[in-house]
């Protein structure tokens, strides 16, 4: 198979960047090793109650993010969520509080969003990149199944260390190797995540979202069903702070996941640490360290005319999903702007 544009990666960042390309009527597919779009923006159902578990909550200032956030159709908007904040600890994004920012949640859970963006592309999912090639044409690319996909040009929407990791075998060339001396000053931060379900006899705190300040472990408590009707079982998500989560990282899942409990206990009292049901999940690569942040996406020319656009949300200020949103459409805009040959 060959396309003009191929986009790795089906997060904001890459579906808003292959949605505006697509629009202008460039070819372009969006190929992901995941089940499904939207990367930390994601959803699972238990017991038909869908919860967040990564990126809880939308929050920006930009107009054209929050219009696009406006956009999804079919869902039902939760502004202002989370209302009930506790405690002073420092959210995941600094920002995400100040005065300037609208936040913004869905009952049907963030998914939405990404699935959104998605409606009309072509987006091949459970299909990993193992490696990519330069040639005359453009880029070869390897898949988990063996096929291979050739397209002229390439856009990368993946955590840094996951870009390097594609990048390192390509050719020396002084695009290239400025672009891998770039990437490696910047590294990600790792963030356990546990969902937990509980049997209703417990009363839900009377908050939507605590940020312990006094925590050596976790980054926030949340109660995740509080965005959902009314009789929704609580269901809460405890994700850890970075250097716990580092710490803790290649443990077995029951491990940690025991450790986020037990201090969710200490917190919440002995409730906390006896769910009917959990859910662990491990975001190796969540966010970006504070302070790296770019002013924009990387769109490259190399020697033999194939470009290399480069987004996601260390490609914009300010981090989390607007600054992914921001980057892919930055990135599009560019491109268009400049042409595509």
């Amino acid at each position: 198979m060959k396309g003009e544009v191929v986009v790795i990666g089906a997060g904001v960042a890459g579906l808003q960047c292959a949605r505006r390309l697509g629009e202008a009527g460039i070819d372009v597919a969006v190929v992901d090793r995941a089940r499904g779009v939207g990367g930390r923006v994601a959803t699972r159902h238990f017991d038909a109650q869908p919860v967040d578990y990564g990126v809880l909550f939308f929050h920006g200032h930009q107009p054209e993010f929050l219009a696009a956030l406006e956009e999804v159709e079919g869902a039902t908007p939760l502004a202002g969520w989370p209302r009930r904040v506790n405690d002073s600890g420092t959210p995941c994004q600094v920002g995400a509080f100040a005065s300037y920012e609208r936040r913004l949640a869905f009952a049907e859970g963030v998914s939405v969003f990404p699935k959104h963006l998605a409606r009309g592309l072509d987006v091949r999912l459970e299909t990993p990149v193992r490696q990519v090639e330069l040639t005359d044409q453009g880029y070869a690319l390897t898949l988990g199944d063996g096929e291979s996909l050739a397209a002229r040009h390439l856009v990368l929407a993946l955590a840094l260390e996951q870009v390097l990791a594609l990048i390192e075998p390509l050719p020396a060339s002084r695009v290239l190797d400025s672009v891998r001396a770039l990437l490696g000053m910047m590294a990600s931060q790792p963030c356990l995540s546990l969902v937990a379900g509980y049997d209703g006899s417990q009363p839900a705190p009377d908050w939507d979202v605590s940020f312990p300040s006094d925590s050596s472990v976790l980054q926030l408590m949340a109660v995740e069903s509080s965005k959902r009707p009314d009789g929704a079982a609580l269901t809460m998500v405890y994700q850890a702070l970075p250097r716990w989560s580092a710490a803790h990282l290649d443990e077995p899942p029951e491990q940690w996941q025991a450790g986020l409990l037990d201090e969710a206990g200490g917190r919440l009292g002995a409730w906390a640490r006896s769910p009917r049901l959990t859910h662990a999940h491990r975001w190796r690569y969540s966010r970006v360290d504070r302070g790296n942040e770019l002013a924009g996406p990387v769109l490259a020319t190399l020697d033999g005319g194939q470009r290399l656009g480069l987004v996601g949300d260390v490609f914009a200020p300010g981090g989390g999903v607007q600054a992914a949103w921001l980057s892919g459409n930055r990135l599009a805009q560019r491109w268009l702007e400049e042409g595509i040959q």
